[in-house]
């Protein structure tokens, strides 16, 4: 009965600890593939790392928790075992980064191309490590463009408790779409 106590707080959102951890210790990493693997029943298994924004763009903040809760739900619905050295190898390449998925909505297939992604931290503008803006957008039902872009910010600078803003800009410094990401909701 315990167990499942557990289990379901696990699922149903955040640690009680309260923030994202940039590094994961040996508890949290079982903790997070014990959830991914669980999480084959729930479609919205991963609304914690999901932000909106008015516009109807959105995106999902891939946090190392995130990263492997992701590969053992993978792993999960091919009814396979995560070979032992993976969650390590995908937690080194995701060190000391930030990653962020972006979907992003706009008038024309090439729209997103050269957008330019900043993290805001108080007065403070967080350049990306890695960008990957999508060349072409795919053409949605309502006639829209949409772009899949990933971002990787350092972390160096970001507390794991931290509230930050996510601005991308066109190239002419204009501002095409923000998201608050509240770090303390996501484990």
């Amino acid at each position: 009965m315990i167990a499942r106590a557990v289990l379901v707080l696990l699922l149903a959102g955040p640690s009680a600890a309260g923030a994202v951890s940039f590094s994961l210790e040996p508890q949290q990493r079982s903790d997070a593939l014990r959830v991914g693997a669980q999480s084959i029943t729930r479609d919205s298994f991963d609304t914690e790392w999901r932000v909106a924004n008015p516009t109807g763009d959105s995106l999902t903040v891939i946090t190392p928790f995130h990263r492997l809760v992701l590969a053992a739900r993978n792993a999960a619905f091919k009814n396979e075992r995560m070979k032992d050295r993976e969650p390590e190898k995908l937690l080194r390449e995701q060190q000391d980064r930030l990653v962020i998925w972006a979907n992003l909505r706009g008038p024309r297939e090439d729209f997103a191309r050269f957008f330019v992604p900043r993290i805001l931290l108080g007065d403070r503008e967080i350049e990306p490590s890695f960008v990957q803006n999508e060349r072409t957008a795919v053409r949605t039902e309502d006639g829209s463009y949409l772009a899949r872009c990933v971002y990787g910010f350092p972390v160096k600078e970001i507390a794991p408790k931290s509230r930050v803003i996510l601005v991308v800009r066109a190239p002419d410094g204009r501002d095409v779409s923000r998201f608050t990401i509240d770090l303390a909701s996501m484990r």
